[in-house]
């Protein structure tokens, strides 16, 4: 009776475990392989050349927006709405709602993004709008991506789920592994070596 109930309970936690253990692997199966490749070529990112692609927009505010650049005191806030609008339509800068940084004679807005950056600078004297953007390329796109740099916060929260869906397909592959143990005798030592490898390389070799 006791082996019936052992085996039911056995084949209750195997049929769970394989069912989120295939879940979470369907779940983070391709981002998993492309944060592999990344993290790949961030190891690498010194023999990688790359060569970035400058843009440089300019352009000249009307004296009517210039004024409404000298009345702001502020040190860190927004363009105004028709500044901002006529920084956009001109240079293609995307400015609205961003905070730019204010000092007496210049409106600086960085532009930051995967894989690149931008920035537009603004001469409140004279209206002279300047706006350069850096694209580093596709592999520095995916790159970022992979840290989480300029991002926003749905991507970061993206990369929470994904984290959560690989912890869950480790544990549940962790427990799969010692329910199995007994019909492989090298599931401990090789479980064993993926751990103590790592320890080892780093008490050796990273100072």
């Amino acid at each position: 009776m006791r082996d019936t109930v052992d085996r039911q309970r056995r084949a209750f936690w195997l049929k769970h475990l394989h069912r989120w253990h295939w879940i979470s692997s369907a779940v983070s199966l391709v981002v998993l392989l492309l944060f592999s490749i990344t993290g790949f070529t961030l190891n690498h990112a010194a023999r990688i050349e790359a060569s970035p692609h400058v843009e440089r927009h300019t352009a000249t505010l009307p004296d009517a927006l210039l004024k409404q650049l000298a009345r702001s005191g502020a040190k860190s806030a927004p363009l105004p709405a028709p500044v901002a609008a006529f920084v956009a339509q001109n240079t293609g800068a995307p400015v609205s709602g961003r905070a730019g940084d204010w000092s007496d004679d210049e409106v600086y807005v960085s532009l930051p993004r995967p894989g690149g950056d931008g920035w537009v600078g603004i001469d409140r004297e004279t209206g002279d709008v300047q706006y350069e953007t850096t694209d580093r390329g596709w592999l520095a796109y995916l790159n970022d991506l992979h840290k989480g740099r300029n991002t926003g916060p749905v991507w970061s929260w993206f990369i929470d789920v994904f984290a959560l869906a690989c912890i869950v397909f480790a544990l549940t592959g962790l427990l799969l592994l010692k329910m199995h143990a007994g019909q492989r005798d090298m599931t401990w030592p090789m479980v064993a070596l993926g751990f103590v490898l790592p320890v080892v390389l780093a008490l050796i070799f990273i100072h």
